[in-house]
């Protein structure tokens, strides 16, 4: 007698690493449960964790939705994430077969209640289980579900900022931090299942606050130390940072740490002009900025910067454009990403005067990914000679401690995270190695 296939479900996910590393967490829920991770076309039930940080990526959410509601075999779509916690009752809308969930600690109990899979041993619920400490829990990867070879440690989620471009926060809640212990133990269960980086991360990393063994409070610094006290993992890497929260703390944490911890900070700039960042409510400007990088370059040895630039924002004239480019290159930043602006109903920004014509956004966004093309290279460059730790992702491929493309011998068994000597660079930025 042939045994029937298990249950289907899709996953699909939009916009950034946190909604990642929580959709990983819904992944490894359910395969435990005994469902299988298919594509949407195979799946009895799609999940779609949607992302609102700008008006365009609403737009593909509802476009997601839409497309999976409309399958042929017209599956359960569950809606989950930023778009679905501010506009619930329009996505349900969308389709007979749409049901919004706003709770994501929630939504794989939904689909194995849907698929008839609810109350399986190892189901999303049971004791024991990952998601037990609720929706604030760490949310740690795992390489089985998804195939991810760095898996992200959820330790902080929500944002108490108030950027004039940004609706995360009403969609995401005031800032909040998961327990020291529930890190620890992610750390360690992500260990477990052969990792060798972790990746901390949440929506506003830098403001994390949690009482300490001692029940002293604990910041970023803190927490880094005592998962580098506690815990074996090989080396810990920090997703992006606000820049006041680059601290000399921090630096000297990740110095003492040596490779233990990636040398690579991506500290959020938004724009490199001062009046462009009092019209975005930023909580800093370019000399604090300025100085958080001299901080940082001159206690982490090597260390590579990454950044977010948006190009395009109300009221940028050529003069504020030129002046934000111009700072950029002075940074050094060996990544950038640049966005142009998309406007978010629901903000300041959004009815700012001053909105620029899309031609002009898209030039200047070319002109913005023209220099962050030269600048990486020019950072690849500098490190041909170096030393290196490389976590392979791919056979032949991986990344560096300062988040290069590397490439490197194919035997090299994945997930590993080996020395190496960086040799040469080609001319988009990738570097070749050789084993140590």
């Amino acid at each position: 007698m042939t045994t029937p296939a298990a249950p289907a479900v899709a996953l699909v996910n939009l916009g950034c690493r946190v909604n990642r590393v929580e959709l990983d967490l819904m992944a490894s829920e359910l395969e435990r449960a005994g469902a299988r991770l298919t594509g949407e076309r195979e799946a009895d039930v799609v999940v779609v964790n949607t992302c609102a940080v700008t008006g365009e990526a609403e737009a593909k959410a509802r476009k997601a939705v839409r497309r999976a509601a409309s399958l042929p075999g017209a599956p359960l779509v569950v809606a989950t994430g930023c778009v679905a916690s501010l506009f619930a009752d329009e996505l349900a809308a969308l389709a007979p077969n749409v049901v919004v969930e706003r709770d994501k600690s929630r939504v794989a109990g939904l689909a194995l209640e849907r698929l008839g899979l609810a109350g399986v041993a190892g189901a999303a619920g049971d004791a024991g289980a990952a998601g037990d400490a609720g929706p604030e829990a760490a949310c740690a990867a795992t390489p089985t579900p998804t195939g991810r070879t760095r898996p992200g440690i959820k330790v902080q989620d929500g944002c108490d900022n108030r950027c004039t471009y940004c609706i995360v926060w009403k969609a995401r809640g005031a800032a909040r931090s998961v327990a020291l212990d529930e890190v620890l133990l992610a750390v360690r269960q992500a260990q477990d299942r052969g990792a060798r980086e972790v990746v901390l991360t949440g929506i506003n990393l830098g403001c994390y606050r949690a009482a300490g063994p001692d029940g002293r409070e604990l910041g970023l610094p803190g927490l880094l130390d005592e998962l580098l006290e506690r815990t074996s993992v090989e080396r810990i890497r920090l997703s992006s940072i606000e820049p006041p929260d680059v601290t000399p703390e921090l630096c000297d944490v990740m110095a003492a740490a040596g490779e233990r911890v990636a040398p690579f900070l991506h500290v959020c700039l938004q724009s490199g002009c001062d009046e462009t960042l009092r019209r975005m409510a930023r909580v800093y400007r370019t000399d604090l900025f300025r100085r958080v990088v001299e901080t940082a370059r001159s206690r982490v040895p090597g260390i590579a910067l990454g950044t977010d630039l948006i190009v395009g924002f109300p009221g940028e004239t050529d003069e504020e454009f030129e002046e934000s480019l111009a700072f950029c290159r002075e940074m050094r930043f060996a990544k950038m990403h640049v966005f142009r602006y998309s406007r978010r109903p629901g903000t300041p920004a959004a009815t700012m005067p001053g909105q620029l014509d899309p031609h002009v956004m898209a030039e200047r966004g070319a002109r913005a990914r023209e220099l962050a093309d030269e600048l990486r290279l020019a950072e690849a460059r500098r490190l041909v000679g170096e030393k290196d730790l490389v976590v392979v992702q791919y056979p032949g491929r991986g990344v560096s401690g300062g988040l290069f493309d590397v490439t490197l011998d194919p035997s090299v068994p994945v997930d590993s995270l080996v020395p190496v000597r960086l040799a040469s660079v080609s001319p988009d930025a990738t570097l070749a190695a050789e084993l140590l």
